[in-house]
């Protein structure tokens, strides 16, 4: 995760619709984000994430996302589109020349980077985010009180929904007083860190002012190693805290003896740190032999232009090739495999 500090100029392009909500769970939810911004004040940003979103005829300006926006590269964001529409048309039209278009923009997934296609009146696009963290005193934000949270430690047998699917990516939806100075205060930020290749941070400069609004996407959470001076993920996003402690206990138990090259002696030690942590409720630390691991609370903010959501930037890293995904299907449904 990279520092960002803010830019002096502010786009005013593009206005934040703030409501005030009088229901208690607002009001709670808007004292507890305000507790929040004073504890964890500062903010880092872990790069780029992917998707994929559609826009429907007669839905302008909105958008709305299709995936889960977990994605590290454009291509593996391109590879679920090309899936979603072959099943698209294999599944949800019996209309040939629907059909017919849907396996058309696949087929062009199929050999070129495209970041927007179109079939039957609606637009679908690549979309980027930028996904952060709050930090404050050397500490990554933990989950709030008020963030959806559940109990119990059996693996669901299905795993919940990305709260990002089906989300509509609107500008000038209304939103809560804090939300509302979140989002000010994060539309003229750029990445600033030396460490980033100059390409990298003319392109953050460049889209302050070419994608000048910005929407906040549904919080999600992670498992975060801290190390000396730097965190590192375990595993994906998940869609409430409760999960990502689960996923621990799994990445303790499991995957690390099995993966992690340890001796049975660590594996038990490890196991034994797990067992402790299932009998917390809702623990959002873990330490065992000298290691740290935390739940944190990771946001992920889009920016938006005039015509919608930013796709990738040329600097973003997209070395991948695309690939056939599917078997060949005609604008029948007939399906051919092995070509």
């Amino acid at each position: 995760m990279e520092d960002q500090e803010q830019q002096t100029q502010t786009p005013g392009r593009f206005f934040i619709n703030v409501q005030r909500r009088d229901d208690p769970v607002s009001e709670v939810t808007e004292l507890d984000a305000m507790a929040s911004a004073r504890k964890y004040g500062e903010i880092v940003v872990r790069g780029p994430l992917f998707g994929f979103a559609e826009q429907r005829r007669g839905e302008r300006p909105r958008w709305r996302l299709l995936g889960g926006m977990d994605t590290g590269y454009p291509q593996d964001a391109r590879d679920e589109l090309n899936s979603y529409l072959w099943l698209k048309a294999k599944d949800e039209t019996d209309d040939h020349l629907e059909r017919r278009e849907l396996l058309a923009a696949v087929a062009r997934l199929e050999t070129e980077p495209l970041n927007a296609v179109s079939a039957w009146g609606t637009r679908y696009r690549i979309v980027r985010a930028d996904e952060f963290a709050r930090i404050g005193g050397g500490r990554l934000e933990p989950p709030r009180p008020t963030d959806v949270d559940t109990d119990g430690w059996d693996e669901p047998r299905v795993r919940p929904v990305p709260r990002t699917k089906g989300f509509v990516i609107d500008h000038s939806a209304a939103v809560g007083l804090t939300e509302g100075l979140d989002r000010a205060g994060l539309l003229p930020l750029s990445y600033t860190s030396r460490r980033f290749p100059p390409d990298v941070l003319a392109d953050s400069r460049r889209a302050v002012t070419t994608h000048p609004g910005l929407v906040l996407l549904p919080v999600a959470f992670r498992i975060m190693e801290h190390k000396e001076h730097t965190w590192s993920m375990v595993g994906a996003q998940c869609v409430t805290p409760q999960e990502a402690r689960r996923w621990l206990v799994h990445y303790l138990t499991e995957s690390l003896p099995m993966f992690g090259n340890i001796s049975e002696r660590d594996a038990e030690v490890y196991a034994r740190a797990a067992g402790r942590f299932t009998q917390q409720r809702r623990p959002n630390e873990l330490r065992v032999r000298g290691r740290c691991f935390q739940i944190v609370r990771v946001e992920r903010m889009m920016r938006i232009g005039p015509d919608g959501p930013e796709p990738p930037r040329r600097s973003d890293t997209d070395i991948q090739e695309p690939i056939k995904i599917r078997p060949t299907m005609d604008e029948w449904g007939t399906i051919t495999h092995g070509e």
